[in-house]
């Protein structure tokens, strides 16, 4: 009896003592290509890898630019098309925030390619 009495005290302690423990702060790792203002999506097909369309969206999901890619195959592998394709979004955002009417003709994605 002695022995299931501390037995529980102890599960009860310890229990107590996992729900007052502070919580330890979580740092998340952001990679440099990751904007703070919104994300691309690329999409490509198999049978044409020369043919792309790039979106970019604000951290509402709201679609601010579409471009479609011909005659580049884009590899979203690399660093250096990831921060190319950051700079372009960034561009974008900036363009959409001022209100530009035209934002069909700008080829935010052709120029920095």
């Amino acid at each position: 009896m002695k022995k299931m009495i501390t037995c529980g005290l102890l599960i009860a302690i310890f229990m107590l003592s996992t729900l007052v423990a502070p919580a330890q702060e979580q740092t998340i790792y952001k990679p440099k290509w990751a904007s703070d203002k919104g994300y691309w999506v690329v999409e490509g097909n198999v049978k044409t890898p020369l043919n792309h369309i790039v979106r970019f969206y604000n951290n509402n999901d709201v679609l601010i630019y579409a471009e479609n890619i011909e005659g580049v195959k884009l590899n979203t592998n690399k660093r250096k098309v990831k921060m190319k394709l950051k700079r372009a979004l960034e561009s974008a955002l900036l363009a959409f925030e001022n209100k530009e009417q035209n934002m069909e003709g700008l080829a935010l994605v052709k120029s920095t390619l």
